[in-house]
């Protein structure tokens, strides 16, 4: 039961008898009617704007209108009161049985509840991590596996097709680093006392894969020339370094449905040449010449003449090279191949999570989905800002078996998936965030997973509770037939009114592909439930369990229960388990 868009249905049945009424000459279109909260709780509920965008159909003045509105709402009986505010607003009190209702909504469906058909099913691909795999994954990749998989997670509980989709970056130079790198590794397996030159990868995770390679070919690769054991040992390090990648995904919870390979889209069939052809034959593509790039030298710019996406054409600030000066393609290029492939397997809508220097090729990548799949594609880039790893207030230092960098997996086997997942949401994906790992374990309010996990299990041990003062309590009490009216506490409602917030908030998470507002939505709701638990212990009266009144035992236990499915459901969308107890 979405209370919103009960109330809408409510707002546009009070327009249509008013056209029955003679008040509108025509059928007027309240396709700009908005029911939204109040922005002030004492003003009401909900507001909309019915009056003030549709009063020239109606040749009233809004507040006129508004007050023949409200004069047709205030019939309803899940109105309580309705008032015209300022210039034609109308702000609507929802009355105390349709709180209720939600309540018995929520016990009804269960896991259910706020699940939405927003999507209808439509297919939409959620690309996220695709780091390059030459290493392990670093806490950087971590913050967009999170929103990646948590967005997917929600986009599916809202109604959409979802694929989870990661593209191997393994057609540019930097595999051909890896292999060298690994081929060092191999040497030193083979007992050679080796020196790792500059741009080389020097972390201690490729010396298993030099281990692997001396022992499935021996010394037999040391004897080849480089053209010959680079692309052996190139695809078995890619192999090696995916299987690692796989893993530390793993260990958060995080699993793709698809793996696409950049070198997949020139091999077998040169997808990257055809896409190129399609382009030039819609006049997209031609040989042109670019101006140096903003900042950098006249001299140290190459003058020629290149094949160009007309990227300006579809948005973006300049045209962009498709062919590098020796002929091969740009990742670009590639990149293009990439979304019209998905655009072919069906996927008109796309997302890509990308981190945050990839800032510069958002408009290019959007102006290219919108060439190559005639304006019927469309695709979102969430960029994830950089995570700053601290402990304690101080900066975490870089791990040795990575060379450079903090790894997942270190992260994650420290303070756990949960923590780790919930952390990485509690802000918004372009906002820098940072992750202390002292805080982050901490059994107090300041630390929001635990806040959260904390009020689930809370409620929990109130059943639990609850049956050693009723050892007869049976689930039909407070799951059917619980006399719900008797939730007459301010504290009550407002955590009524909390849970009603949770379908609207799902679809417009979805909408807008932000998972974090599941987070903060989780921490409020355990927030009111914590506070209402503790206005009990100074209260006796307001008590979940009141051994002297069974009837409204059942009541509170039936709203301890809607609190604790919405819980339970929130964090299953953001992959955060939800224990039964606190350990």
């Amino acid at each position: 039961m979405n209370l919103f868009t009960v109330f809408e249905a409510h707002v546009r049945g009070a327009v249509a008898a008013l056209v029955a009424d003679g008040v509108f000459a025509a059928v007027p279109d309240v396709g700009r009617v908005v029911v939204e909260p109040t922005r002030d709780a004492s003003h009401g509920d909900i507001a909309t704007n019915a009056a003030m965008v549709l009063q020239k159909e109606a040749g009233l003045k809004p507040r006129d209108l508004a007050e023949r509105i409200a004069g047709k709402l205030r019939a309803l009986p899940d109105i309580q009161a309705v008032a015209v505010a300022g210039p034609g607003f109308i702000n609507l009190t929802v009355a105390p049985a349709f709180w209720t209702r939600v309540l018995a909504s929520v016990l009804e469906l269960g896991p259910d509840f706020g699940r939405s058909r927003l999507g209808g099913g439509e297919k939409i691909n959620v690309e996220f991590v695709s780091a390059n795999p030459t290493g392990p994954m670093h806490v950087g990749h971590c913050r967009g596996a999170v929103v990646g998989d948590a967005l997917a997670g929600l986009l599916d509980f809202a109604g959409f097709d979802v694929t989870r989709e990661y593209y191997i970056n393994d057609g540019g130079g930097q595999v051909d680093t890896l292999g060298r790198s690994a081929f060092l590794r191999y040497r030193e397996a083979l007992g050679e006392v080796i020196a790792i030159p500059e741009g080389y990868y020097p972390g201690d995770y490729l010396k298993p894969v030099g281990e692997e390679l001396a022992r499935r070919h021996g010394a037999a690769l040391a004897d080849m020339p480089e053209s010959r054991w680079l692309p052996i040992v190139r695809e078995e390090a890619i192999e090696a370094m995916m299987a690692l990648i796989r893993a530390d995904l793993a260990l958060l919870n995080v699993h793709h449905d698809v793996f696409s390979s950049e070198r997949a889209m020139q091999a077998p069939v040169d997808r990257v040449g055809e896409t190129i052809a399609f382009l030039e034959a819609r006049g997209d593509v031609y040989q042109g010449r670019l101006p140096p790039p903003k900042g950098q030298k006249d001299e140290d710019w190459e003058d020629r003449e290149q094949t160009l996406f007309r990227a300006t054409a579809f948005g973006d600030d300049i045209d962009r090279p498709l062919m590098k000066s020796d002929g091969s393609y740009t990742y670009f290029a590639s990149d293009i191949a990439y979304h019209k492939d998905k655009f072919n397997r069906g996927f008109a809508s796309m997302i890509d999570v990308l981190g945050a220097d990839h800032g510069g090729y958002v408009k290019r990548m959007q102006a290219a989905v919108r060439a190559v799949t005639g304006g019927k594609g469309e695709l979102d880039v969430k960029l994830c800002q950089l995570v700053r790893l601290l402990r304690g207030g101080e900066p975490v230092k870089m791990s040795k078996r990575s060379g450079d960098f903090v790894t997942l997996r270190e992260v994650v086997e420290e303070v756990g998936c949960d923590a780790t997942r919930f952390i990485m949401l509690m802000r918004k994906n372009d906002a820098t965030l940072d992750f202390d790992l002292a805080k982050v374990v901490e059994q107090s309010k300041d630390n929001p997973v635990f806040y959260v996990q904390y009020a689930h299990a809370r409620c929990k041990s109130v059943f639990q509770k609850a049956r050693e003062t009723f050892g007869d309590l049976a689930d039909s009490e407070y799951t059917s037939g619980a006399a719900l009216d008797a939730l007459s506490d301010e504290g009550e409602q407002g955590i009524l009114k909390r849970i009603a917030q949770f379908p609207r908030l799902v679809e417009q998470a979805a909408h807008a592909h932000e998972p974090h507002r599941i987070a903060f939505y989780l921490y409020e709701l355990a927030s009111e439930l914590h506070a209402q638990y503790n206005r009990g212990r100074d209260l006796p009266h307001l008590r979940f369990i009141r051994d002297d009144n069974r009837l409204l035992t059942g009541a509170r236990l039936a709203l301890v229960r809607g609190v604790e499915t919405i819980l339970k459901s929130g964090l299953s969308l953001l992959g955060v388990s939800a224990p039964n107890e606190m350990r």
